[in-house]
């Protein structure tokens, strides 16, 4: 049996350690596109602020490749796939074929038609390794930097660059910060948590226009910068799928096996749409922990086992300048909040369940919270009163507390 693997990042890793888990002697070949992968992509600001270093941000030793027969291809494309004749061809002018195959193809920044950006002398991404290499290279202790998003990936990138340049200003359309996980409270945390390291917030605006490195933007505000970040966002990368009529929504299609609509082929990671535990819909799930899992569970698949993909939920677990943060699940319920003592806290119910929480500052024990989310445990079967004032153990029975214990929590 020959399993290919397109990509090298977290849901390769789950792939290769759930075939062997199966299957200890098949042929594995991986192909990335990139020259250094198998890199903690959340690490990457941490590398760049000083908290890490580059030994340290590999997710698996050398020693996890050979040790699993992983043949590696990298610096190479997969550029077209023929799922007819279960072969891929790559950048190299080979085509290779296979018996099973993973799409875990990632996602790729997207960079907003914005007039006048051509004109910009040094414009950078923040998704992969070389992005933040290139972008620390070309900062100076002078530089003044607009990053285009407030989103995670601009947040983090304002935090692992603000010991290298002399000025950091944030714009974004939306009205808070970190949008898609916030709500209005915690934002406001954050925000001001980032302001007094320095960082400018232009909200509910966003660069119009630009002329060199001067930025207007949409409320007529000019702003003077010398390196340029577009964080507003990423695509996935579904064109190799799509191409060879796999079906495609927003990402690619999978179902609770995580396979794709042609025959052998599997998909995992940011660029697959797959099932969300909470709202029970298909939906992107891009997030380093759903990718492990999703790879995971498509590789015992691929080797003849049998696994479903049931808990993947929005979970981030990340921080800012020393401020923790936790989100998981959706908002749309009755709210339970307890805000003191510079932390923040607020649970989310319906249907007699926890369908989310927001922690900001204080986030001990937050694994109890993401656990009954993701389990969907009654409400009525805990003492919730207790629970939801201060997350602990003695709110389960005893029957639930041995599981916990040696479970995930």
């Amino acid at each position: 049996m020959r399993y290919v693997i397109i990509g090298g990042s977290a849901a390769a890793i789950g792939c290769i350690e759930g075939v062997r888990s199966v299957d200890k002697t098949g042929e594995i070949i991986l192909i990335t596109g990139e020259t250094e992968w198998n890199y903690s992509r959340p690490l990457i600001s941490y590398l760049l602020e000083g908290k890490t270093t580059r030994d340290k941000m590999w997710c698996r030793p050398d020693s996890f490749f050979t040790r699993n027969g992983v043949t590696v291809k990298a610096g190479v494309l997969a550029t077209a796939l023929d799922a007819g004749d279960r072969t891929v061809r790559l950048s190299t002018g080979e085509r290779l074929a296979y018996d099973r195959l993973l799409a875990a193809t990632g996602s790729r920044p997207f960079v907003p038609p914005i007039p006048g950006l051509e004109t910009v002398e040094r414009t950078f991404c923040f998704q992969t390794l070389s992005d933040a290499s290139a972008l620390a290279e070309a900062l100076r202790s002078e530089s003044r930097v607009l990053i285009l998003g407030a989103g995670l990936t601009g947040v983090k990138c304002a935090e692992g660059i603000r010991g290298l340049c002399a000025q950091i200003a944030i714009a974004d359309l939306a009205p808070r910060v970190l949008p898609a996980v916030l709500d209005d409270t915690a934002a406001a945390m954050v925000q001001a948590r980032m302001e007094e390291k320095g960082v400018r917030f232009y909200l509910n605006d966003s660069a119009a226009a630009f002329r060199g490195n001067t930025a207007r933007l949409q409320s007529g505000t000019e702003l003077e910068f010398d390196v340029l970040v577009t964080a507003v966002g990423v695509r996935p990368n579904t064109q190799l799928v799509a191409d060879a009529g796999g079906a495609v929504d927003r990402g690619i299609l999978v179902d609770g096996r995580c396979a794709t609509t042609l025959p052998d082929v599997y998909a995992a990671g940011d660029c697959a749409q797959g099932y969300d535990a909470v709202s029970g819909e298909k939906r992107m799930l891009p997030l380093w922990p759903n990718a492990m899992l999703q790879g995971e569970t498509a590789g015992i698949n691929m080797a003849g086992g049998r696994a479903d993909y049931t808990q993947g939920i929005a979970l981030n677990a990340s921080g800012v300048f020393g401020l923790h943060m936790v989100t998981a699940g959706s908002y749309e319920g009755e709210s339970f909040t307890v805000q003191r003592d510079g932390s923040y806290k607020r649970l989310v119910t319906a249907d007699g369940v926890l369908k989310g929480v927001i922690m900001v500052g204080d986030v001990s024990r937050a694994g109890i919270y993401t656990d009954l989310i993701r389990k969907k445990k009654p409400l009525s079967e805990i003492d919730f009163d207790l629970i939801r004032e201060s997350p602990q153990l003695m709110a389960f029975s005893q029957k639930d507390r041995r599981v916990q214990l040696g479970g995930e929590v």
